[in-house]
C-alpha cells in the first residue's frame, strides 16, 4: 500500500509539474509563435500574436497580446485580446463567455467569412473600425462597443440575432461626418432596430430612433436635428438627386430646428421644419395624414431669395393641400393657398396676392417662359388673382421696360398647361401709374384679356403719352403652336415716330398726328421674332399729309 501510495503522489506532483510547465512554456513567445503557425496552416485567415498570458488571479481568462488576423481585405489588428472562458467549452471548445478587442483597428467587408469563435458577448475598447462597400463607407475612431450574443455567420461578422451598444468619438459615414455617437438596439433576422441614436453632427445634435427591414427599406420613427449648420459643394438639384438614389424609407417624424444649410448657390437660414408620416422612393413620395409645418429667416437658391417664408401643408394620398404659404419676395409680400392634385399634376391656387413688389426680370425670361415645365407640374390654375402696387423691370438692352405701381385682378386663370406657361383660360385686367417702354413714357397703362383654349382677345390695351396723345390697340392671340397674332394699334395726337423706338422704321413726318398700325406674326416662333412679322402703319400728320408704310 506504501508503493501505491508513493507511485500515486509521485504521478500527482509529475502532472502538477507539467501543468506548471506548460503554463510558464504557453507564455513564452515560442509558445505563441508554434500556435501562430497552427491556425495560420489549418484556416483561412493568417493569424499572428506576440504573447499569451494567463493569471492565477483571473482564472477563467487568457489574454492574447499583439494580435493580428487578416484575410484578403478583412483584418484585425489589436493591442491585446481576452478571452472570457466557461463551462461550456468542455463541449463547445470555440465558444467563449466574452471576447474583448483593445487598442486596435477592425476592417469590416461586406462579404466577410464567419470566424471560428463565438461568445457570450463580443467587445470593443478604443478601437477603429472601418468599413467599405457601395452603400456604406464607414470609418469610426474611438470605439467602444458591446454585442450580445456574437454569433458571427458568412456575410454577418456580428451575427443576425443580437443586442449592441455603440459609441463612438468620431464617426464618418458616406462622407457626413459626426462626432460623440451613441447607438443602442438590436439584430432580428436581418432587421435592424435603432431603439436610441444620439451624436453632434454639424455643429449640432442629432437624437432618434430607426428600424431597417430585411428588404433594405427604412423606416425613421422620430429624428430630431438641432443648431444643425450643414455645407456641401453640390447644388440644391443634385442634392435632391442624391436623396431619389436612397433606398425606400418612411418618416414617422422630424423635427428641424435652428438649422442653417448651405450649398453651391443656395442657402436656408433659421430652418425649422417639422414633418410627419411621409414615405419616399423611386423618385417619389406617398402619404396617408401627412403634414409638412416650415418656417425660415431666408431661402436662397440662384438669384431667388425668399425672407421669412412660412408654410402649412397637408399631406395626403390625393396630393398636397397648401393651407398657407406667406414669404417677403423682391421687396414686397406673396401669399397663396390652395392644391397640388397628384393625379392631374395640377397646382390648383386658390388665391395668390402680390403687393409692393419691385422685381426685376431674368434677362433670359422670354426663354424660361417657354421651357416646358417638371414632370410633376402639368397645369398652374389660379382662382383669384390680385396684385397691388409693383414695380416690374426688364433690363434686357434690346427691349427695356418699366411699369410703377402696377395693379391688377384676374380669375380662373390657366397659367399652365400640358407643361407650358401661357394664358389658357380666364380674365386678367392690369394698370400701372406710369411706364417707360425702350425710352418711351407712357402714362396710366392698362391691359385687359380673356382667354380660352382657342384664343387670347385682348379687349383693352391703351397709355397716355407724355405730354400728350393716346394709343389703343386690340389683339387675338392663337393657342396654336407658334402663337400667331394679330394686333390693330390707333394713336391719336402722337408723335410720328413714335414706334421708331420699338423697332419701326422712320416716318418722314415730323409733329404729332394720328396713326394705324396692322401687324400680325409668331409670338413664340423658333426663328427670331421679328422676321416672323408682317404689317403697314398709316399715318396723318395735323396738316392732313398721309404716309403709308409696309413692315420692311
Amino acid at each position: 500500500m506504501k508503493f501505491i501510495r508513493k507511485l500515486l503522489l509521485t504521478l500527482l506532483l509529475l502532472a502538477l509539474l507539467a501543468i506548471m510547465l506548460l503554463f510558464m512554456v504557453g507564455q513564452t513567445r515560442w509558445a505563441a509563435g508554434c500556435l501562430s503557425s497552427w491556425i495560420s496552416d489549418n484556416n483561412e485567415y493568417r493569424f499572428s500574436v506576440g504573447k499569451i498570458s494567463y493569471s492565477w488571479q483571473q482564472p477563467d481568462q487568457i489574454r492574447l497580446e499583439d494580435v493580428q488576423l487578416t484575410r484578403s481585405n478583412q483584418a484585425l489588428v489589436a493591442k491585446r485580446i481576452d478571452l472570457g472562458l466557461s463551462l461550456r467549452q468542455i463541449t463547445e471548445p470555440r465558444y467563449f463567455h466574452h471576447v474583448t478587442l483593445h487598442d486596435g483597428t477592425l476592417n469590416i467587408q461586406p462579404q466577410a467569412t464567419a470566424l471560428p469563435l463565438q461568445a457570450d458577448v463580443l467587445q470593443l475598447s478604443n478601437m477603429a473600425l472601418h468599413s467599405s462597400d457601395e452603400h456604406w463607407q464607414l470609418n469610426a475612431q474611438k470605439v467602444n462597443a458591446g454585442i450580445t450574443p456574437w454569433q458571427p455567420k458568412a456575410n454577418h461578422l456580428f451575427g443576425e440575432n443580437n443586442q449592441f451598444q455603440f459609441s463612438a468619438g468620431s464617426v464618418t459615414l458616406n462622407g457626413i461626418p459626426a462626432s460623440q455617437v451613441l447607438i443602442q438596439g438590436e439584430l432580428k433576422h436581418n432587421q435592424l432596430l435603432l431603439n436610441n441614436v444620439g451624436a453632434d453632427l454639424a455643429q449640432g445634435n442629432l437624437t432618434g430612433a430607426a428600424s431597417r427591414a430585411a428588404n433594405g427599406s427604412w423606416q425613421v420613427e422620430r429624428l430630431r436635428l438641432s443648431g444643425v449648420r450643414m455645407q456641401t459643394p453640390l447644388t440644391l438639384e443634385q442634392l435632391m438627386q442624391r436623396f431619389s438614389t436612397l433606398p425606400t424609407f418612411t418618416l414617422k417624424h422630424v423635427d428641424l430646428i435652428d438649422a442653417r444649410l448651405e450649398g453651391k448657390e443656395w442657402a436656408f437660414n433659421n430652418v425649422d421644419l417639422s414633418l410627419q408620416n411621409i414615405s419616399f422612393g423611386q423618385g417619389d413620395w406617398r402619404s396617408q395624414d401627412g403634414s409638412l409645418n416650415f418656417n425660415a429667416s431666408d431661402m436662397i437658391n440662384g438669384d431667388f431669395h425668399l425672407i421669412d417664408p412660412i408654410m402649412t401643408l397637408r399631406l395626403s394620398s390625393a396630393g398636397i393641400a397648401i393651407q398657407q404659404f406667406i414669404t417677403r419676395w423682391e421687396g414686397g409680400l406673396l401669399r397663396t393657398s390652395g392644391h397640388w392634385l397628384r393625379a392631374t399634376k395640377r397646382l390648383q391656387l386658390d388665391e395668390v396676392t402680390m403687393a409692393a413688389l419691385e422685381y426685376t426680370l431674368p434677362i433670359n425670361w422670354r426663354e424660361l417662359w417657354l421651357q416646358p415645365l417638371p414632370a410633376w407640374l402639368a397645369e398652374v390654375y389660379v382662382n383669384k388673382l390680385t396684385t397691388n402696387r409693383n414695380l416690374i423691370i426688364d433690363i434686357n438692352p434690346h427691349f427695356p421696360f418699366q411699369i410703377t405701381a402696377l395693379d391688377g385682378y384676374g380669375g380662373h386663370l390657366l397659367l399652365a398647361c400640358d407643361h407650358q406657361w401661357g394664358i389658357w383660360g380666364g380674365a386678367l385686367n392690369l394698370n400701372g401709374s406710369e411706364a417707360t417702354f425702350n425710352k418711351v413714357d407712357v402714362r396710366h397703362p392698362s391691359l385687359a384679356l380673356n382667354a380660352d383654349t382657342g384664343q387670347i382677345n385682348v379687349t383693352e390695351l391703351s397709355a397716355f403719352m407724355v405730354p400728350q396723345g393716346l394709343l389703343e390697340a386690340e389683339a387675338t392671340v392663337d393657342q396654336r403652336p407658334g402663337k400667331p397674332f394679330q394686333l390693330s394699334l390707333n394713336g391719336r395726337s402722337v408723335p410720328m415716330n413714335i414706334l421708331q423706338q420699338w423697332g419701326w422704321q422712320p416716318v418722314p413726318l415730323t409733329g404729332d398726328g394720328n396713326l394705324q398700325l396692322r401687324l400680325k406674326g409668331l409670338l413664340n416662333s423658333e426663328q427670331p421674332f421679328k422676321s416672323s412679322l408682317q404689317g403697314t402703319l398709316m399715318v396723318t400728320a395735323s396738316d392732313g399729309q398721309t404716309v403709308n408704310q409696309p413692315l420692311p
